[in-house]
């Protein structure tokens, strides 16, 4: 039963307080830094505004899409609750992963760290290449060389390898890159909102909830959301099911609000900047998600919007073009944004495994002159490289959602358990009606899971499978406990 040892919280506020020595992270962010005039919204404002709203109007949710950003964001800020109680107590890189190490054991923190793995580089490849569209379509660039055209796609390569610089020099130098694309792409959003307004007509928001109506033809099982598939039920579109569904997947919007508690090791004031970050983080991005997608399906018909491009093709069909191409500066600022923050996020999960010795312990290695993991960083550059090159990203994004779903939900489960286990461990934040909000956000999470395609959860298990293999091979018997508890027995 080795495989369900966990670490003790003593054990790791250890390791976080050893700045002695050449693993340690550099504490530099500022609240200002974590919430995203830096880190939060830097990540979590990208794809969601400037494709998801459109393609999941348009195929799931009519004009409802709106409540599903809002039912996404509710749900999303239930696990942020989770995840502010647990950042705040335990400050510490590699977040969800160290949280299930102190609470479900070995075994679950291993198979969480690889999920998160999953969740961060394919979002981070699939940024990249919506990056590289829509550099293209601003510049007129090439479509054999920046679109979903390329067979290989030079652009979203270029930008993973630059931006994987600026993530190796330093968190506090990815912090200034990021503040500075923020203020714009945040700003553009605002302007998106305010000049929308302008230009919405009430004919297309009738019906706010378009009728269910039977799938297109040509589907199949492994296209059917798995509650469907399961109960027997016919594929359908819109309607309540849908707006569901959609739900389900722009939750890829709000995937990443985790990374700033992955930054909290690396945080000045931990205890009380993380769930100050957290909670800003989510409340500030879901209004402004259900703002934009309310303007947006008001200026065009739903059935009508761009599957690449919505928000910039939206103004294009009211003739406010030149409005389309202030849109695509800030999807250009703020995807790149959100590429940043996965690269350092993905670094700073693997750079905790590493720790923990369920990598290999080379890999835990700080640069003496940057204070970053530089070869983990060079690493995770390379594999989101060739994923952005080569993989198309409209067969991976639900990947994304199902990997931040399932993380969250052991975030969930880790609170109530860590409160039973550990009741004197000092939490500045606390959640509040423990252990129902842990409990209601736990079930949301598997709600939303169940809505997304069986052929995601396909790719998703054999994702973990593939994760199994290695730690029984490698990561359970290398681990750092094994060691101590050979030492103790002997």
């Amino acid at each position: 039963m080795d495989i369900f040892r966990t670490k003790t919280v003593d054990e790791i506020k250890n390791d976080v307080d050893d700045d002695s020595g050449p693993g340690s992270l550099r504490k530099q962010l500022r609240l200002r830094d974590l919430v995203g005039f830096g880190f939060g919204v830097g990540i979590v404002i990208g794809t969601g505004i400037f494709t998801l709203t459109g393609v999941q109007a348009k195929e799931n949710a009519g004009p409802a899409v709106v409540l599903s950003f809002a039912i996404a964001g509710v749900v999303s800020l239930l696990a942020a609750l989770c995840y502010a109680e647990l950042a705040s107590a335990v400050p510490t890189a590699g977040s969800a992963y160290t949280y299930a190490y102190a609470t479900l054991g070995e075994l679950f923190a291993w198979i969480i760290g690889w999920d998160l793995v999953l969740e961060f580089a394919l979002g981070a490849a699939v940024v990249a290449r919506s990056w590289s569209g829509y550099l293209a379509d601003l510049f007129g660039l090439p479509p054999s060389l920046f679109t979903e055209e390329a067979p290989v796609n030079v652009g979203a390569v270029l930008i993973v390898v630059a931006l994987g610089v600026v993530a190796a020099v330093g968190v506090k130098e990815s912090a200034r890159v990021t503040n500075t694309l923020v203020v714009i792409k945040v700003a553009i959003s605002v302007f998106i909102v305010v000049a929308g307004f302008f230009f919405i007509s009430k004919s297309n928001l009738v019906p706010f909830v378009p009728k269910s109506a039977p799938a297109e033809a040509g589907g199949s099982t492994l296209d059917q959301p798995l509650m469907q598939a399961v109960a027997g039920i016919a594929p359908a579109a819109f309607g309540v099911a849908g707006v569901v569904t959609a739900a389900a997947v722009v939750f890829f919007a709000y995937t990443g609000f985790e990374a700033v508690a992955n930054l909290s090791e690396e945080s000045k004031h931990p205890s009380r900047d993380l769930p100050r970050a957290l909670i800003g983080t989510l409340v500030a991005c879901t209004v402004l998600y259900m703002l934009v997608a309310f303007v947006v399906t008001g200026m065009v018909q739903y059935t009508d919007l761009d599957d690449s491009a919505p928000i910039a093709k939206a103004f294009d069909a009211v003739g406010a073009s030149w409005a389309g191409s202030l849109v695509s500066i800030a999807a250009v600022a703020g995807l790149t944004s959100v590429i940043l923050v996965e690269l350092v996020t993905i670094s700073r999960i693997g750079f905790a495994m590493g720790r923990d010795g369920l990598l290999p312990k080379s890999v835990a290695k700080v640069s003496p002159r940057f204070g970053t993991p530089t070869r983990l960083t060079a690493g995770v550059v390379v594999a989101v490289a060739l994923l952005a090159a080569l993989v198309p990203l409209k067969e991976l994004a639900e990947m994304v959602s199902i990997g931040a779903l399932f993380a969250f939900l052991l975030v969930s489960l880790a609170v109530p358990i860590l409160r039973r286990t550990k009741p004197d461990l000092k939490r500045p934040f606390r959640v509040p009606f423990s252990p129902l909000v842990p409990i209601l956000s736990g079930l949301a999470c598997v709600y939303l899971m169940l809505n997304l395609v069986v052929e995601t959860w396909i790719r998703f298990l054999v994702w973990l499978a593939l994760g199994l293999v290695i730690y029984f091979a490698y990561g359970r018997r290398h681990a750092r406990l094994a060691a101590t508890m050979a030492t103790d027995k002997s």
